[in-house]
C-alpha cells in the first residue's frame, strides 16, 4: 500500500485524473476497477470516481509497486489492460503467436506500446506466470521477428533456458518455417531453388538481389512451391534455408512473380486495383525438427504447427473441396 497527500496544487482535481497522472503506468480501465473495489481509498474510506480532492486529503492506494514506477520501454507492457494475442500454442516454456499484419513486434520509431512483445509479456504478467520484480534480468523474449505488414507465428520464450535453445536451434536452422504468399504471375518454373545474394541499403531501407557475390551481399536461399493458381495470381508456399531481409519479396520478384500488394518491390498499378496495400504473405506453418538434442524442449521434436486462418488466402484462394490447397 502506498499513501499520497494531496498538496494545495492538486485539490480540485477528480479522483480519477488525479491517479491517473500520478501512475501513468496503470491502465485507465485497471485504475476505474480499482476505484469500485475500494483499492483506492480517500482517508480511509472508498471514493466515487469523480471525488473532488481537498488539500491534506491522504489517499491510500493498494496498487502493485510496479504501477509506481516511471514509464520505460521495459515496462510499458504495465499499460496493456486487456492482451490482444492469437495463441496457436503455449506451454510452460514458449508461446507461439499468430501475430496479424499492421502490429509490430518490437517498439520503433511510430509505436511504442501496442508491441507484439508488449502483449505477450502484459499476458504472461496478468497470468503470473511472470512477476518482473522477482526476476534479476530475463524478460520474456522473441525468439524471431515478422515485418510489420507480413503475419504470421513468432515464438516467445518464457524462461532464460528456453530463450538459448530457441535462439541456438534458429541459428543451426533446426526449425523450419513456412510462408504462404500469393504472386503476381506464376512461377515458371512451379517450384524450385532461388539462390543469390541480397544486399540492404540501409538509408533507402531496401534489399537488391544479385546472382553473383557482391561487397555487403548476404548469401540467400529459399525454396518455393506453387500449390494453385487462378487468372493472374498464383498461391505459392517459400521455405527459408537463410533468413535475410525482405527475403521472399526480392527473390519472388526477381523470378518476375512479385507479391500482391508489395509496395517496395511489387506492380503499384495491380496493388491499387485490388485495394492491396500489404504485401500477401504469412509466415503460416513452424516445425521443430530438432535433429540435435534440445534439452527441456526435446518434447517439441516432431511438432508442427500451422495457422489456419491466412486472410488474403481465404479471399483469393478460397479452400473448398475442389481445390488442392492446404
Amino acid at each position: 500500500m502506498r499513501e499520497l497527500t494531496i498538496g494545495k496544487n492538486d485539490a480540485g482535481q477528480r479522483l480519477d485524473r488525479f491517479v491517473s497522472k500520478s501512475l501513468p503506468l496503470l491502465p485507465a480501465a485497471l485504475l476505474q476497477k480499482y476505484i469500485r473495489l475500494k483499492r483506492v481509498k480517500v482517508n480511509g474510506k472508498g471514493a466515487k470516481r469523480d471525488t473532488r480532492l481537498k488539500c491534506g486529503d491522504i489517499l491510500q492506494l493498494y496498487i502493485n509497486d510496479e504501477f509506481f514506477d516511471k514509464p520505460r520501454e521495459e515496462n510499458l507492457f504495465l499499460s496493456i489492460f486487456q492482451p490482444k494475442l492469437n495463441i496457436v500454442y503455449e506451454d510452460e516454456n514458449l508461446l507461439l503467436a499468430d501475430k496479424r499484419p499492421g502490429l509490430v513486434v518490437h517498439a520503433d520509431e511510430t509505436e511504442k506500446v501496442n508491441t507484439l512483445i508488449n502483449h505477450i509479456q502484459a499476458y504472461l504478467y496478468q497470468k503470473r506466470e511472470w512477476r518482473p520484480r522477482e526476476e534479476n534480468a530475463f524478460t520474456p523474449a522473441l525468439c524471431n521477428r515478422i515485418d510489420r505488414n507480413t503475419g504470421g507465428i513468432v515464438i516467445a520464450a518464457k524462461n532464460a533456458e528456453a530463450l538459448r535453445i530457441l535462439n541456438e536451434k534458429i541459428r543451426a536452422h533446426e526449425l523450419e518455417k513456412s510462408y504462404l504468399c500469393i504472386t503476381v504471375g506464376h512461377p515458371n518454373p512451379p517450384q524450385g531453388k532461388i539462390e543469390g545474394f541480397l544486399r540492404k541499403d540501409e538509408a533507402k531501407k531496401r534489399v537488391t538481389f544479385h546472382r553473383r557475390p557482391v561487397p555487403g551481399g548476404k548469401t540467400a536461399a529459399t525454396l518455393y512451391k506453387t500449390l494453385e493458381s487462378r487468372g493472374e495470381f498464383s498461391l505459392v508456399e517459400c521455405r527459408l534455408l537463410t533468413g535475410r531481409t525482405h527475403q521472399i519479396r526480392v527473390s519472388m520478384a526477381e523470378i518476375g512473380c512479385p507479391l500482391l500488394g508489395d509496395g517496395k518491390y511489387g506492380s503499384g498499378a495491380i496493388n491499387r486495383r485490388c485495394h492491396e496495400t500489404r504485401q500477401a504473405l504469412y509466415a503460416y506453418r513452424l516445425a521443430f525438427r530438432f535433429p540435435t538434442d534440445a534439452g527441456i524442449l526435446n518434447y517439441l521434436r516432431g511438432k508442427v504447427f500451422t495457422v489456419e486462418d491466412v486472410p488474403f488466402q481465404n479471399i483469393y484462394f478460397p479452400r473448398n473441396e475442389n481445390s488442392g490447397t492446404k
